[in-house]
């Protein structure tokens, strides 16, 4: 580990020591102090091809023979077009442009006031962002506008970026909390769909999305039906939750509330998306299509910082009819190097039929997970899609009770399987009950993993989770809930 104290980096947490990575090859991770580490989780399910890719390589330094930066307000490139191109035929032709994003100064799309702001943004909150303003500019465009629709709904314990702007959409606890008095005011917040945890013994699923429905119903009425620009949800929680799925149905419902009322619908894709599930799309398996969609992890596969917003063409066609312009942008949005990652990573998925390996490698890794860890008392639920499983530790599997966030359980796993005994890499999350409490791991390997590897995957798994909540790590954790129960 690099000593932190000597660090110029202004790391996530300035009194931890992290592992410097040497090299990435496929589904392994090579650390400076040698250590191989599987990376099972792709970082924060970014890595969808695996590490060190010659094919991007290749495509990049191409690329950078040609053009590395292109100024958006005057020019276009061929790379960005063909991308665009390639997402938007992927939507079978629902969605009619795309809006690549990679950061930077923010610009004000070309008028000329000379506003100019440093904002360097995540990219999956950039495109939130982009997703924000471009519903508002839909509603004030339209041959009729409707410049009192001001207002977003989005769902409790949900994640969509850490920006002020996304972070406000956004409905989870302890990443919002030091931030509470600079957030926006014209959000507000419905039940989040999650079976294991809110719905009633005594629903059926069919109940369960109707009382859903009937919620969001009641926001927009609250709200004034005709102030609200859109709903926003994704259609597996990733990072708040640890690969939630909705009901069957949930997203039929919402997309009729939406439509009721003449909102939009925002599916947030971020980080299930492009091929994650075991379809390109996570809505295809909703029978929806939403109104702008926003991408970001799996589109380059981390090989560039890149997102994207794929935006639907009755959106599209009211910005052409009207002003002709996107009134925002960014310095590096359609950078051609970050376009030419993604462009050939959606090549590689397409041409060597990764997503029929997601669908069969998701089977056997869910069905392994089940019948290693499903009765750990520790393990309260397993759950996902495709290659996005997400498992939630709790201290009472009778009751669901989770860890209080004192015993860091979630991050404790992940880290105890750096170590050389499992050389495993997970993605822990917590405030999974609340926004606070709850913890779970998420499972993300590389498309184009094998069923060897599958199996490796699981059975460090099991180890890890045997060996984490037993013996003195096991009393330590009910020593630290008794504790905190106290208090």
């Amino acid at each position: 580990m690099d000593n932190h104290r000597n660090s110029a980096v202004l790391h996530r947490n300035l009194n931890a020591q992290f592992l410097s990575l040497a090299r990435g090859r496929g589904i392994y991770l090579e650390l400076k102090n040698g250590l191989s580490v599987i990376d099972a989780s792709g970082g924060a399910a970014v890595a969808c091809i695996g590490h060190g890719d010659q094919r991007v390589r290749d495509a990049i330094v191409e690329q950078l023979d040609k053009i590395a930066y292109c100024s958006t307000l005057f020019y276009t490139s061929d790379v960005c077009e063909k991308l665009c191109q390639e997402l938007v035929n992927s939507t079978n032709g629902y969605m009619s442009r795309a809006y690549i994003v990679s950061s930077g100064k923010f610009h004000d799309g070309g008028t000329n006031d000379g506003t100019q702001v440093t904002d360097a943004l995540p990219k999956g909150s950039e495109a939130m962002e982009a997703s924000m303003k471009l519903a508002r500019q839909y509603f004030l465009e339209k041959p009729h506008p409707e410049p009192h629709r001001t207002k977003f709904i989005a769902r409790n314990m949900s994640y969509h970026g850490t920006t002020l702007g996304s972070l406000s959409m956004g409905g989870h606890v302890s990443r919002r909390a030091k931030f509470e008095p600079m957030l926006l005011n014209n959000i507000s917040k419905v039940s989040r769909c999650f079976s294991y945890r809110d719905q009633g013994n005594k629903e059926t699923n069919e109940s369960y999305v109707a009382r859903l429905a009937d919620e969001l119903d009641k926001e927009f009425q609250r709200l004034g039906p005709k102030s609200v620009c859109a709903f926003v949800a994704e259609p597996v929680v990733g990072a708040a939750l640890g690969c939630v799925p909705a009901v069957r149905g949930y997203f039929k419902a919402v997309r009729a509330v939406c439509d009721k009322y003449g909102a939009l619908l925002i599916l947030d894709e971020v980080m299930c998306g492009m091929g994650r599930t075991g379809t390109l799309h996570a809505w295809e398996q909703e029978d929806v299509v939403p109104d702008i969609q926003t991408l970001g992890k799996c589109l380059g596969g981390g090989y560039q910082p890149i997102a994207s917003v794929l935006v639907a063409r009755k959106v599209v066609d009211i910005l052409a009819d009207g002003s002709g312009a996107f009134m925002h942008g960014h310095t590096y949005q359609g950078h051609p190097i970050a376009c030419a990652a993604a462009l050939e990573v959606q090549r590689i998925i397409r041409d060597e039929q990764l997503l029929a390996n997601v669908r069969q490698m998701g089977e056997l890794l869910s069905k392994r997970l089940a019948e290693s860890l499903q009765d750990h008392p520790n393990v309260g639920s397993i759950r996902g899609r495709g290659l996005f499983w997400g498992l939630e530790f709790v201290s009472n599997k009778t009751t669901k009770e989770p860890f209080p966030v004192a015993a860091n359980v979630a991050m404790g796993l992940a880290e105890l399987g750096l170590t050389k005994p499992y050389r495993i890499a997970i993605y822990p999350g917590t405030g999974t009950v609340d926004g606070v409490n709850g913890d779970h791991a998420i499972i993300s390997p590389p498309y184009n993993i094998t069923a060897v590897e599958v199996e490796e995957v699981v059975e460090i798994m099991r180890r890890l989770v045997d060996d984490f909540f037993s013996g003195k790590v096991k009393a330590l954790l009910l020593e630290v809930a008794r504790t905190t129960t106290t208090l």
